[in-house]
C-alpha cells in the first residue's frame, strides 16, 4: 500500500472490532437511534498522518455501514474520532472511500 492510497480489503480482526466499538456511541448519536449488533466485518486503511479506516459494520439483520475513522498517530494520545459514514450499504458492496 502507497501513503495515500487504500490497503486492499481484509477480514476484520479484534484490533478493527475494538475500533468500532470505540465509535459505536458517535454513530448512534449521529443516527438517533441505538444499535444491538454492531460487528466489524471488514476493513481497509489509508495512511495518512495516522491512519484511515474503512470499516463495514453489520448493525442486524440485512444492514450494514460503511465508517471511516481516524486514528491519530499514538504521540498524540487522542481516541479514534468517526471522521464520516454511509448507511443503507449492502452485505456485498465494497469498501470505497469517500
Amino acid at each position: 500500500m502507497s501513503c495515500g492510497g487504500l490497503s486492499e480489503p481484509k477480514a476484520a480482526t479484534a484490533e478493527t472490532q475494538q475500533i468500532t466499538q470505540e465509535i459505536k456511541s458517535q454513530l448512534e448519536e449521529k443516527e438517533s437511534r441505538k444499535f444491538g449488533t454492531f460487528d466489524a466485518v471488514s476493513y481497509k486503511t489509508q495512511v495518512v498522518a495516522g491512519i484511515n479506516y474503512f470499516i463495514k459494520i453489520h448493525v442486524g439483520n440485512e444492514e450494514y455501514f460503511h465508517v471511516r475513522v481516524y486514528k491519530r498517530l499514538p504521540h498524540e494520545n487522542k481516541p479514534v474520532e468517526l471522521t464520516n459514514y454511509q448507511s443503507k450499504k449492502e452485505k456485498l458492496e465494497d469498501l470505497t472511500y469517500f
